[in-house]
């Protein structure tokens, strides 16, 4: 028999041990949510209930693997007979059995990312949108506009509306391509990701009987990171709980994040209503972070309306060390004094890899980037590729590559791919003809991209001007403006986060006396040594930070537009959002935290003024140690 009593705090057996109906238990950060998850399902195999009508949902495979195999150590017997997983992983196995009741074939493939796209493709060429002029998503965004319609359970015609009003013109060729991909799917009896979750929903709202199988069968729905689901995830459950109401799920609605991928934080803040008589528990203890920390993180929650309210109590003892608010003069300034602390706690014996910078988003790094390259400083960049790694970045910049150096195949061949209708062969017949004539104007490109080919042609020509060679800053806003947003904006349904990057990297040139300069500074930013990363600071975006902690973290970039962004300060939820992300960013820090912000950000037009983030404001000065940085 376990023994619930030692090993778990009051809280979390009461979590573990609680009598079965529907429970909603907030788990703060730190607060041992996965264990409690992990005893509670011991806890009902130690009572005797048989495992195969447990039913666990998680948002990982590792999440999943892992819980089970500490259950496994818990109660050595029974644990594989549960049925837990992914939510696709659930609902691939239930859409798997019973397939032909949704007018499948059971032996249905599943389409992959890559297969997806070819699919699409196919829908594509059967519509003439490769040969199209139209501003006309391409396949992956129109793949990521599919998949958060089907998650949030919203016609897409509404989606368009909200999210991609850019695409507004186009909403009935999308509609009519969403159907058309549909239909090709059914005809090659295949599902993509999101459908093993939108079919098996729609089998068990269609099939009642089939449906009180499986309620019957799963008597102990238990679900992870609650806060995270979709509407569609929460059907889901729901249609497999509403019957015997034995669900607990569990999560945090401070760290409800990830709306911008379909996670809608009100299925938790529901939870008591769509489970009327549904008990409320609460994990609060801390047994991350320093009670100064603890602290500073309470106050910066306190302001949301939507949530359940909780303090964090800590278990750790005090430090006697407040967290540091820091002012800087500029982003050069703050990416300084984050590269000298950053030395200073290296030679205090705290390893590189113990400390993180998060930001809100990735080009709020460029600075940091700069300074720790130049300082020798180890990095890891956790949130995906070093800045200017990006496509996007490399995209713009093969333009002025090309203006440069007009022998530059692999500059050519990247700018024409761009283009509708241009594949590898005739990106070489393109290059071919071009290189014989050195002239883009007397080039016949393929009907499909005649009208912008054109239009490039002329840019081009423009920005290779000894002018504009001088002026790196005004080349790029010049491929921006003439060619490359209506590109990106049809390209990536996260085109706003591209476009923001790319206003950084004309900040960034400004900084130059010409195109060469700005070049060869790219390339060789992009070419540094990375052979120590594995030992570095992690730098990362908040939204990749979320679960993971270090002994010291510094957030950054904590002015108002960038940290709470211009946009999402628009609507009470997109503020409260970022509020919580600023909650998730400040409780992943153990033993420092440093909260930074410049006052002054370059810009091709000249230095930004900025204010610090209303985030910082709300919290009570005597929770912090205010710092100011000299310029760097």
């Amino acid at each position: 028999m376990i023994d619930y009593i030692h090993l778990l705090n009051e809280e979390q057996r009461a979590a573990v041990t609680a009598a079965p109906g529907p429970i909603l238990v907030v788990a703060g950060a730190g607060s041992g949510k996965t264990r409690a998850l992990t005893y509670r399902v011991a806890y009902l195999l130690d009572n005797g209930v048989d495992p195969s009508r447990i039913f666990l949902a998680t948002f990982t495979n590792k999440a999943a693997r892992q819980m089970l195999e500490r259950v496994s150590r818990l109660i050595p017997h029974g644990t594989e007979a549960i049925w837990g997983g992914t939510f696709h992983h659930l609902a691939h196995r239930l859409l798997r059995r019973h397939a032909s009741l949704v007018g499948y074939d059971p032996s249905f493939t599943i389409l992959d990312r890559s297969d997806s796209a070819e699919l699409l493709s196919d829908c594509y060429e059967e519509m003439k949108l490769s040969r199209s002029e139209l501003h006309f998503p391409r396949r992956e965004g129109a793949l990521e506009i599919f998949g958060l319609a089907a998650n949030r359970e919203v016609p897409l015609e509404a989606l368009i509306a909200e999210e991609f009003p850019h695409f507004a013109e186009q909403t009935d060729r999308l509609v009519e391509l969403a159907d058309l991909y549909r239909k090709r799917k059914r005809k090659a009896s295949a599902v993509d990701y999101d459908d093993l979750l939108s079919e098996t929903v729609r089998l068990l709202r269609e099939q009642p009987q089939l449906r009180e199988e499986y309620q019957d069968r799963f008597h102990h729905i238990l679900v992870d990171e609650y806060q995270d689901t979709s509407r569609l995830q929460a059907d889901f459950v729901h249609l497999l709980a509403s019957g015997h109401r034995q669900i607990m799920a569990v999560g945090d609605d401070a760290q409800s994040i990830y709306s911008w991928r379909g996670a809608d934080i009100r299925n938790m803040l529901t939870f008591p209503e769509r489970y009327p008589g549904s008990r409320l528990l609460y994990l609060r203890a801390n047994y991350r972070s320093t009670p100064e920390i603890l602290s500073l993180a309470n106050a910066a929650i306190a302001a949301n309306r939507f949530q359940f309210p909780k303090e964090l109590a800590p278990v750790r003892e005090s430090h006697r060390l407040k967290p540091a608010v820091v002012s800087c003069p500029t982003a050069n300034a703050q990416a300084s004094f984050v590269a000298s602390q950053l030395q200073e706690l290296w030679r205090e014996g705290i390893p590189w890899e113990e400390i993180a910078v998060l930001y809100r988003a990735h080009f709020h790094a460029l600075e940091i980037q700069l300074e720790l390259t130049r300082s020798r400083i180890p990095f890891e960049i956790t949130s995906g590729l070093r800045f200017f790694e990006q496509a996007h970045l490399k995209d713009v910049a093969a333009f002025l590559r090309l203006a440069v150096n007009p022998h530059d195949s692999v500059a050519f061949a990247r700018v024409v791919r761009m283009f509708p209708g241009v594949g590898e062969k005739t990106a070489d017949r393109l290059w071919e003809e071009f290189s014989r004539k050195a002239d883009l104007g007397s080039i016949v490109p393929p009907k499909s991209c005649a009208a912008a080919w054109k239009e490039w042609a002329s840019l081009q020509k423009e920005i290779a001007s000894p002018e504009l060679r001088r002026a790196p800053a005004a080349q790029i806003e010049k491929v921006i403006d003439a060619f490359y947003r209506s590109y990106v904006e049809s390209q990536h349904a996260d085109a706003a986060h591209r476009l923001e990057d790319l206003s950084q990297l004309v900040s960034f040139a400004a900084e130059f006396p010409d195109t060469e300069s700005l070049l060869g500074q790219l390339t060789l930013l992009t070419n540094t040594d990375r052979s120590q990363s594995r030992e570095g600071v992690h730098l990362s975006t908040i939204h990749q930070a979320k679960g993971l902690e270090w002994r010291v973290v510094f957030v950054i970039m904590l002015a108002d537009g960038l940290f709470p962004s211009g946009r999402s300060t628009e609507s009470l939820l997109g503020e409260e959002e970022e509020r919580r992300l600023f909650y998730v960013a400040t409780t992943r820090a153990r033993d420092r935290l440093f909260l930074v912000y410049p006052r002054y950000r370059a810009s091709h037009y000249g230095e930004n003024s900025l204010r610090p983030s209303r985030f910082l404001a709300e919290i009570p000065r005597e929770l912090y140690s205010d710092l100011r940085a000299s310029r760097g």
